[in-house]
């Protein structure tokens, strides 16, 4: 084909600085369904979202007391919808004793840091109001050693003897048994002793959070019992932490055994009889052919996470990145990528799997992981090509809080790094809280020995100028800008769902194009993955426009700029 080239009028607005054209809505015709990838013509809310991942006590602060809270996230909900977000995912935000909540003491109250039950509901009433969903984070496999079940367990209280996993004896050393995720076979790392009950539970992600005995019927019920109280007061589904745990047979079937989908199809039918159009995406943390086994014949989990798309990006724009499986069990995180056919691969992979393409959610990073923006250095050119790569990919898209202003953090081994507050202006704490400090700097939380690191690290990003949502707000192509630009495109261009054709193109000068495509509907993202600018003018352009183009002069795309392009629809 012919290249295309720029009209003069539009590339002049585009070089002198404007704002990305408006995304024009999409003609009413619908697209064919593909029998190939299982879709139907009632398309599930799911596959038409962005998500959020909210972090609720880094997120904004309202009584200044330095955490997050419900009504922060519904002050801020317009914020989220000017942005084009339509579903919010809450990590856990039910009572526990420590600051990450993941070892649940409670299964019906909310977590007091963040608010009270009337103030969670009117969160979720206003998140309705702004046509956006909310999924908590549901912990299945395990609870709090604090948890009252725990304590009369360890007691050897009926019925809750063995709503846990005892026994009398420490394994023996390399009997197979260790964490599930790595090959240290140490069996001291899942099998804790209790002096209580003078026997050893079983506790895959350490003492503090002992795994509940999911064959249980008692335990199968409450958990169902749990679940349908949240979806009665207006959740619209979970996110499931660790789902490859559920059910252990053994050292050598620790993780990913039948008895482990046999129980989410269970659960994901008692969900549904609840609430037909509820969701349920699972955490789990291994290589795509595994991870697809979690669709259960379509019977277990609606979604899972694509965890390889995000080490795949962030390979090509960062080669000597070292990705760490955290809680899981990962092959593709450890191989290098040669060129940018691996997000190819990616695709073919997922559709070679047993479960749909539209079965898995791609992300870039979440709270497990150093944030995209740290392992870039910062370099935003790059934050919004991984960004790019992210939404050009099919499936429904999920975005971790403050990855749309390139939030970064302030070191590495502590997860808290990872979760600090949210900048969202140049005020005094960056505008998260009218405290004079904010959670991260409570040492208390994290031991006397940690050093207080945060007031050095926001003073840096407040020197910036540039880090806050207000500041990238401000400018016209900024990363927020780019990332309001491709919600839209995502949510209104059809050959962006998993219906479209996806093809990956690696040219010789670091150039790559990918190319989407549904019945004439068509899509182009140029990137320029080199550190100089290249001559884009071989590229064909026929009968497209463009939406962004602020890395484009005349003919040459910039050194690590990104040019994106559609058809008239």
């Amino acid at each position: 084909m012919k290249a295309f080239t720029l009209s003069a009028l539009a590339l002049s607005l585009l070089l002198a600085g404007c704002k990305p054209a408006q995304v024009t809505e999409p003609q009413t015709t619908k697209p064919v369904v593909s029998a190939a990838q299982q879709q139907t013509a009632d398309v599930a809310w799911w596959q038409q979202a962005v998500f959020y991942q909210i972090w609720p006590r880094s997120f904004f602060d309202t009584d200044a007391d330095g955490y997050g809270d419900f009504n922060g996230m519904t002050a801020k909900l317009p914020y989220l919808q000017e942005l084009g977000i339509n579903a919010l995912w809450l990590t856990p935000m039910f009572e526990a004793p420590s600051y990450h909540g993941y070892d649940f003491t409670e299964f019906y109250q909310v977590e007091s840091d963040y608010g009270s039950m009337a103030e969670f509901d009117a969160f979720l009433r206003a998140a309705d109001s702004h046509g956006m969903k909310v999924i908590l984070d549901l912990v299945i496999n395990h609870i709090s050693s604090e948890h009252d079940w725990f304590k009369r367990s360890a007691a050897g209280e009926a019925p809750y003897k063995d709503y846990f996993i005892w026994r009398d004896d420490m394994p023996a050393a390399g009997s197979g048994w260790g964490h599930a995720w790595s090959n240290n076979d140490q069996p001291g790392a899942v099998w804790h002793y209790n002096k209580t009950r003078n026997a050893y539970y079983y506790a895959a992600f350490g003492a503090s959070q002992p795994d509940l005995n999911l064959r249980h019927p008692d335990v199968i019920a409450e958990m169902k019992k749990m679940a349908k109280f949240w979806l009665d007061r207006g959740v619209a589904g979970f996110r499931l932490d660790a789902v490859r745990f559920a059910m252990e047979g053994g050292p050598d079937a620790q993780a990913d055994t039948d008895e482990t989908i046999a129980y989410w199809q269970d659960f994901n039918q008692y969900v549904k009889s609840v609430n037909p159009q509820a969701y349920l995406v699972g955490e789990a943390w291994v290589d795509i052919p595994v991870a697809a086994r979690y669709y259960g014949d379509g019977k277990a989990l609606d979604q899972g996470f694509d965890f390889e798309v995000g080490y795949k990006i962030l390979g090509l724009l960062k080669p000597d990145a070292s990705a760490e499986a955290q809680f899981g069990t990962m092959g593709s995180n450890k191989q290098k990528a040669a060129d940018a056919t691996v997000l190819q691969q990616n695709v073919q992979q997922r559709l070679d799997s047993v479960a749909p393409l539209s079965f898995f959610a791609p992300f870039l990073t979440n709270h497990d992981q150093e944030r995209i923006a740290y392992q870039l250095r910062e370099q935003d050119a790059k934050a919004k090509q991984a960004a790019t790569m992210l939404f050009s990919s099919p499936g429904t898209p999920y975005i971790y809080y403050g990855e749309e202003i390139g939030l970064t953090q302030g070191g590495t081994g502590h997860d808290v790094y990872k979760r600090a507050p949210m900048l969202w202006d140049n005020s005094k704490q960056a505008g998260f809280t009218q405290s004079d400090t904010s959670w991260v700097e409570q040492q208390e939380l994290f031991g006397a020995n940690f050093n207080n690191w945060y007031p050095d690290f926001l003073a840096s990003q407040l020197n910036a100028q540039d880090r806050s949502v207000a500041a990238q707000q401000a400018q016209p192509d900024s990363i927020w800008q780019l990332y309001k630009l491709l919600i839209a495109l995502k949510k209104q261009r059809p050959e962006l769902g998993t219906q479209g054709s996806y093809q990956v193109t690696q040219h010789d000068n670091g150039l790559v194009q990918i190319n989407r495509e549904l019945n004439g509907s068509k899509s182009l993202f140029l990137l320029n993955l080199s550190d100089s600018a290249q001559d884009i003018s071989d590229i064909a352009r026929d009968g497209l426009s463009a939406s962004w183009a602020f890395d484009l002069k005349n003919q040459q795309l910039a050194a690590n700029g990104v040019l994106i392009l559609q058809s008239t629809q």
